[in-house]
């Protein structure tokens, strides 16, 4: 059972990131692809306009330690 992400949901949006995208390393996507891939995660159901570079950054970092 999915259940619903919005951005508020960094820790779990960054896993789905991790898993849909595993040979991406998200040390190097810029914020607008990043916002792009996740309004795209199949369970995401956050406002696109409500994100900031505050929150595409922690669910950046989070990404990235996901992927070390």
């Amino acid at each position: 059972m999915n259940i619903d992400l919005d951005w508020h949901d960094i820790h779990e949006i960054s896993i789905s990131l991790s898993d849909k995208f595993p040979d991406i390393d998200p040390q190097w996507i810029s914020f607008p692809d990043l916002h792009s891939k996740i309004c795209n995660i199949e369970n995401f159901t956050g406002d696109p306009d409500k994100s900031n570079e505050k929150i595409l950054e922690a669910i950046q970092m989070l990404w990235i330690e996901e992927f070390e």
